[in-house]
């Protein structure tokens, strides 16, 4: 079975490990408890393959930051989380890209970029245009809006990142060369 090491990442308070342990264990955390960094791992079956899929929840980008290149470094793909409700969360992820393409020393990486907290309509600060326009000046990611309370788009999020690794990096070429794929993964 093949293993996928997934991160998540964004500023603090945007519902990362929401997120995390919505898809994993199926519950929505009400509390917000800062976190350093949690490991999870769930099986699942995407597009007919069993996949174990190792999900690292970060802390928020400013804390921490000395961890960020280690697992960025070995990190296969990448979700990028902002709130809907806070515009500095979404201006905060240009700089987390650039210093995953950075550490990785390419320009693809499988990534999700992930307007959290759509059931907030309400209290809406960063369109969904804006999310776009941001996948678009970034090549073309995915961008999906999410809410873990309701588990709107949640398994998406984790699925369409595994194809994304699927593609960038075939199971047949595993045993070759990383440095013959176009996507580094170390």
């Amino acid at each position: 079975m093949r293993e996928y090491k997934l991160v998540v990442l964004g500023s603090g308070g945007v519902g990362k490990s929401a997120l995390t342990v919505q898809f994993v264990q199926s519950i929505f955390v009400e509390k917000y408890d800062p976190t350093i960094e949690d490991s999870y791992r769930k099986q699942v079956e995407v597009d007919g393959q069993q996949c174990m899929l190792e999900i690292l929840d970060t802390a928020g980008t400013e804390q921490f930051t000395a961890m960020r290149d280690l697992y960025m470094k070995n990190g296969q793909g990448f979700v990028l989380v902002y709130s809907i409700t806070s515009q500095a969360t979404f201006n905060d992820l240009v700089e987390l890209r650039e210093q995953i393409l950075r550490v990785k020393d390419t320009d693809k990486v499988p990534m999700v970029l992930v307007g959290n907290k759509c059931d907030l309509e309400d209290d809406r600060v960063v369109s969904r245009e804006q999310g776009l326009a941001l996948t678009g000046q970034w090549g073309g990611c995915t961008f999906l809006e999410t809410s873990a309370r309701k588990k709107v788009n949640v398994d998406d999020v984790f699925y369409d990142l595994v194809r994304q690794v699927n593609r960038c990096m075939p199971e047949k070429d595993k045993k070759k060369s990383d440095k013959k794929s176009k996507c580094m993964i170390l």
